[in-house]
């Protein structure tokens, strides 16, 4: 069984941390320089805060969390079957996780991330393994990318 993921983008990771804790009685799971985790088992939600002073508020991306590649690949056939362009399924090191993942844009520019996570990591930065072309985490402009906007 897979699980909605809400990416948000935050002005206050403190502030954040303390609100999303109370609002479903659950604390974080992972918490880093300007990043968090949460695993919520009711309703089942995995929600990530991205720290961005001045331009939180925002919608980061949305994505489903599932339990093994082989949905990542069941998933992202089905959705190519549909006409859908993905970015292909792939394994990647990005918000301190090993994943294997696919993207998908929708209408509007939002984001879709299906994903399975691996293993944890100190890698906050997008990093593709085995010569992936998955590319989707970070995928900012070179000219505008910081260590803050790594995963939106």
């Amino acid at each position: 069984m897979g699980r909605l993921q809400l990416a948000i983008d935050v002005g206050n990771l403190d502030e954040a941390i303390d609100f999303y804790s109370k609002l479903f009685s659950t604390p974080p799971t992972k918490v880093k320089e300007g990043y968090a985790n949460f695993a919520i088992a009711d309703p089942p939600l995995k929600l990530v805060l991205f720290e961005k002073p001045g331009r939180g508020g925002t919608l980061n991306h949305l994505g489903v969390e599932v339990e093994t590649s082989a949905e990542v690949v069941a998933a992202e056939a089905r959705i190519t079957s549909e006409g859908l362009d993905t970015t292909g399924v792939g394994d990647a090191l990005c918000c301190f996780a090993e994943k294997t993942e696919t993207w998908v844009h929708a209408p509007d520019e939002v984001r879709w991330e299906w994903y399975v996570k691996t293993g944890d990591s100190d890698q906050f930065a997008d990093v593709q393994l085995g010569g992936s072309t998955v590319a989707e985490c970070c995928a900012v402009p070179e000219a505008e990318a910081t260590v803050a906007d790594c995963c939106g």
